[in-house]
């Protein structure tokens, strides 16, 4: 059966699904496509079915133009019909990895997919996980549930770990552009998704089990959750000094070896960093083990939101008024400059505090139009308003939170009142600087 499936991957003539269609799953079902394969796309989520079956895309790198063009060349079709799942030679799983309000690993997205999978996998089929997760996961979590088909792993089916690298926005690193790390749960496993993924990436980083491959992918994000902590609780430390965080990383990084600049924030966003490191410490706690050096991370960069409002409070106070009832407008709502994504923002976060000290809120954010619906926030109803002179002008204050390149930063301070920046975006502001305060 292997040989089978090897000689349908070395052709191009395997059918690759792709369960997730989001920030993961697009990209990766664009690699695929532009290197010729026929694809199937997975997603519990009707409406994303139907918008992608007529041509239009809902994240803003991977244009409504690229799936139309899809369409059109008739490589790939979305469906919500898990029964389905039968007719791919290759299933790629790209779902959410959250963590539960205890702040442990939730793999009920997994679990779930592997059951759709599970009734409706047939001899000859490979399962590669995408999904960040802890260590053990595809061998003794995912792997079990596929296994309730009555097939056996290695014997039936094979199963691989390729950890999903992608970074929205990046215009220099899509999907296809990435090296693709890959674990096999065993020998033909770890051949047939090395040959699958050579075909549509830059190159492959084969290991020698899923552990390894899962163990790298939380070893990448907790490497940065770890830096940008360092230089969180090293900005607060300076700001008390009245020395330039950024003007110290600027310098610092004229160094051509040993050193990596990592920049302060109001908080970690996206669906990586926030959430890696806490898979480890949670096994580490399943092992009996600790990991301080990671949860000491952790709460400084949570810490931040709060640090944040506390200089805009001093900043506001340094005018004659309070938070309460100050009209305050966060600039961007999106996790990164340039993006559309908004998972684990800490925008959200600052948004929140703003409410419960009392802040008339408000936000603006060109790629996030309305503030969505979240698990573990409760905002109202807010939609991004327009930056007139008007606007900005009645406002107490402005958090700069999110630095996209399409803000005017000249044209922001010099109808503002008063400008908190998070970011260092007003950085080439020259005139009314004295409105300016850094947090």
């Amino acid at each position: 059966m292997s040989a089978e499936l090897l000689q349908k991957i070395e052709s191009k003539k395997a059918l690759v699904g792709v369960v997730g269609l989001g920030y993961v799953g697009l990209p990766l079902l664009d690699a695929f496509i532009n290197s010729g394969f026929q694809t199937i796309g997975f997603d519990i989520d009707d409406e994303k079915v139907v918008r992608l079956n007529r041509g239009e895309s809902y994240i803003k790198h991977i244009s409504s133009d690229q799936i139309a063009n899809w369409r059109e060349k008739k490589q790939f079709e979305a469906t919500s019909d898990m029964k389905r799942l039968s007719e791919a030679d290759v299933i790629l799983i790209c779902v959410p990895t959250p963590l539960n309000d205890s702040r442990d690993p939730d793999l009920s997205y997994v679990t779930g997919t592997g059951e759709e999978i599970a009734a409706a996998l047939r001899p000859g089929q490979l399962v590669i996980l995408e999904s960040t997760t802890y260590p053990t996961t595809t061998r003794d979590v995912l792997v079990p549930v596929l296994e309730k088909s009555g097939l056996k792993v290695s014997e039936d089916f094979y199963v691989a770990y390729s950890p999903e690298r992608e970074d929205p926005g990046n215009i220099d690193y899509s999907a296809a552009k990435i090296p693709k790390v890959v674990g096999g749960i065993d020998e033909q496993s770890l051949k047939l998704a090395t040959a699958l993924y050579s075909h549509a990436v830059v190159g492959i980083v084969p290991v020698s089990s899923p552990e390894i491959a899962e163990a790298a992918k939380i070893l990448e994000n907790t490497y940065r959750a770890v830096n940008i902590a360092l230089v969180n609780e090293l900005k607060v430390l300076l700001d008390g000094l009245h020395i330039d965080i950024w003007e110290v990383i600027d310098a610092a990084k004229t160094k051509p070896f040993g050193f990596q600049a990592f920049y302060p924030g109001p908080g970690l966003g996206g669906h990586c960093i926030p959430i890696d490191p806490f898979y480890l410490t949670w096994l580490a706690r399943k092992q009996g083990l600790t990991t301080r050096f990671i949860e000491l991370a952790g709460e400084v960069n949570s810490r931040m939101p709060e640090y944040v409002i506390g200089r805009l409070s001093e900043f506001l106070n340094d005018a004659g008024k309070p938070v309460r009832d100050s009209k305050v407008c966060v600039l961007g709502a999106a996790y990164k400059k340039d993006v559309d994504d908004p998972r684990e923002s800490p925008s959200f976060v600052l948004m929140e505090l703003l409410l419960k000290w009392g802040a008339d809120l408000s936000y603006n954010d060109p790629h996030v139009p309305r503030i969505p619906k979240m698990r573990h926030h409760d905002l109202p109803n807010l939609h991004s308003q327009e930056l007139t002179p008007e606007f900005l002008a009645e406002q107490d204050c402005v958090l700069i939170a999110t630095d996209h390149s399409a803000y005017d930063y000249d044209y922001i301070v010099q109808h503002s009142q008063l400008v908190l920046d998070t970011r260092n975006a007003t950085k080439g502001v020259t005139e009314n600087r004295e409105k300016i305060r850094k947090a």
